[in-house]
């Protein structure tokens, strides 16, 4: 075997589209070799005793270069080359992920009476991410939303919510989100682009997502998780109703924060209990 490497990004991940070019000291390219699924290169051109230069690129990730030095053996042995994304930014292995809702939350804040909160959340959603392998701004996300699972500690008022003074949930059942886009914000930081759809309204709407980190849970799969945040406001959704109080301030602010806390399992599925 000439050339072995590893090839593995900076939280041990496989970097399964890498290649591996090797150069001798006059730049001439002696062997190119892409890496397998499990982010492995093995290539059996023997290579002449001598240095060389090694060079690992990979779509999306900054390149890096190294020395090595060929015995008579004529084995280039690389050992693990680790590579960091483009401008820093790390995020979970490419493919499939699919969100845990007993380990997450969707939430929502409102302003009340002009001096206090009203916070809820949806018990019943599900939602699958798409990490893409060589362009990471090709991710994709879908969520659906029972709109009916809202719940802000008060039957009355989770009542009124679901009427048609606000989310309908007998004409509109369900909330969804699919993504347009994503683009880089920092480190560690995303803006999701994408379509929400609630109460017979379409809108654009971005999230600010942060990607918290990648880690085995105890059931022997694979876990990330993410926060997001964004502002929306009810009337762009056609929910128009509001209780004016006598000194002019709105019983339910128009704006809504919405709080995400997302962990998701690695694969098409949810690991079966």
């Amino acid at each position: 075997m000439g050339l072995t490497a590893r090839i593995r990004t900076r939280d041990g991940w496989a970097v399964s589209h890498a290649v591996v070019t090797v150069t001798d000291m006059t730049g001439t390219q002696v062997v190119r070799a892409e890496a397998d699924q499990e982010g492995t290169v093995r290539d059996a051109t023997a290579l002449a005793p001598g240095a060389y230069t090694v060079i690992v690129t990979a779509v999306g990730y900054a390149p890096t270069a190294s020395s090595a030095i060929v015995t008579a053996s004529g084995r280039a042995e690389i050992g693990t080359v680790t590579l960091a994304r483009r401008g820093g930014t790390e995020l979970p292995p490419p493919g499939p992920w699919t969100v845990d809702p007993a380990h997450s939350s969707v939430a929502a804040v409102a302003q009340h009476l002009g001096i206090s909160s009203v916070h809820g959340r949806f018990t019943e959603f599900s939602g699958t991410i798409e990490i893409a392998p060589d362009d990471v701004t090709k991710s994709r996300v879908e969520a659906v939303i029972r709109a009916h699972s809202i719940d802000t500690g008060n039957r009355m008022r989770d009542g009124h919510l679901r009427s048609p003074d606000f989310l309908d949930v007998e004409a509109y059942p369900e909330i969804t989100y699919r993504s347009t886009g994503v683009t880089v914000a920092g480190s560690d930081r995303w803006t999701v682009h994408g379509e929400l759809g609630m109460h017979g309204v379409v809108r654009p709407v971005d999230l600010d997502l942060a990607y918290l980190g990648t880690g085995a849970d105890p059931w022997g799969g694979t876990r990330a998780a993410f926060r997001a945040t964004t502002e929306l406001h009810r009337e762009d959704f056609a929910m128009n109703y509001n209780q004016v109080l006598q000194a002019g301030i709105a019983a339910v602010g128009t704006t809504l924060r919405v709080e995400l806390d997302i962990q998701a399992v690695q694969g098409e599925s949810l690991p079966s209990a």
